[in-house]
């Protein structure tokens, strides 16, 4: 998890993402963060995600990201 949030503040420093769980719906995050979470998601957890799983509940928060890096792996 400690690398997702690394990545998730890189993209917005002034973001509390331990908390935060309203990323897209509050247009904290937009198209352009998603692709570049979506790279550096592959990068760092050799996950690729689906374009199927490309919607705002698998975004909105740290957590819900995370969980799907989990539920990819297992795949």
């Amino acid at each position: 998890m400690q690398k997702l949030l690394t990545i998730l503040q890189d993209l917005h420093p002034e973001v509390e993402f331990e908390t935060a769980d309203h990323l897209i719906d509050d247009g904290i995050l937009d198209s352009f963060d998603i692709v570049t979470l979506v790279a550096e998601i592959d990068d760092a957890y050799g996950v690729a995600v689906p374009a199927q799983e490309l919607m705002p509940e698998n975004f909105n928060s740290a957590g819900a990201l995370y969980a799907l890096i989990q539920r990819l792996r297992d795949e």
